[in-house]
């Protein structure tokens, strides 16, 4: 069973919604990357999502492009994602890390050895915006060779042909993009949410995350009534952009650790 899948395991036994904060390597700053992702997991997040600095980032909306953008300004690159993972792992081997990122910088270095150098590095999971699952065979398969679980996109507009080819592929849990359009986008309706998961569901048995959208407690604790764990990235993203570098990951630990109080509260 991988961290991410006895990650679930356990919340489910708890009867806990999982938190996924998400955000750029390399942002604000690179020095930043790892006491960020300790400051995530101190705060209550169950899971870690590291965006991968890409320079054509087509499913982001201004705030993590302008990351991007940032991150790539120190030249940070798919190779020293991976050594931030190495360095995060040698004081944390419990916590689930998921890469997010696009199929260019994975097949320049190509498939296989990126899942044996993501494997290495201590990555659980990995997800690919622009790689659908009838174009994932070859990465899935390397992944799955090395332990790593292929983490799939479903959106409001995904048919259940889709559905079913994520729940052929899928491993450790599946990613609901509540709205259409790019990340940051607001006016989540939980009511339309929950319709799709129910429909997601006959096909797909993985824990359901679900993000795009999710800036504040209130919003979280909607979702997660009807998710098994909520995503937030721009939200994040935008706490640390708003303070002097050296209070960014105090901003970002307040953030989750607001969500992680109101996740827990009784539904």
């Amino acid at each position: 069973m991988s961290r991410i899948a006895e990650t679930f395991d356990a919340l489910r036994r708890r009867h806990r919604k999982g938190l996924i904060p998400f955000f750029t390597a390399g942002d604000p700053h690179p020095s930043l990357t790892v006491p960020l992702m300790h400051a995530l997991v101190q705060a209550g997040a169950d899971v870690l999502e590291l965006g991968v600095p890409f320079s054509d980032p087509m499913a982001e909306g201004p705030v993590i492009q302008r990351a991007c953008e940032r991150a790539l300004a120190f030249d940070i690159g798919l190779e020293d994602v991976l050594a931030m993972v190495h360095h995060f792992r040698q004081a944390d081997p419990r916590t689930p890390v998921v890469l997010m990122g696009y199929a260019n910088p994975i097949e320049h270095m190509g498939i296989e050895p990126f899942a044996a150098a993501a494997a290495q590095a201590g990555v659980d999971g990995v997800i690919v915006v622009d790689y659908p699952p009838q174009e994932a065979e070859a990465l899935n398969a390397a992944l799955e060779r090395v332990g790593l679980d292929m983490v799939f996109l479903l959106a409001p507009t995904s048919t259940e042909a889709r559905m079913k080819e994520v729940g052929r592929m899928g491993r450790g849990f599946s990613y609901y993009v509540s709205l259409k359009g790019v990340t940051g986008a607001s006016h989540i309706d939980t009511g339309e949410v929950a319709q799709r998961l129910a429909l997601i569901r006959r096909h797909v048995k993985l824990p359901m995350g679900v993000g795009f959208g999710i800036r504040d407690a209130q919003t979280a604790r909607a979702v997660a009534s009807v998710a098994d764990a909520v995503i937030i990235g721009s939200k994040v993203i935008q706490e640390m952009a708003a303070v002097p570098r050296e209070e960014a990951v105090e901003a970002a630990r307040r953030l989750i650790a607001d969500i992680r109080q109101a996740l827990d509260q009784p539904l």
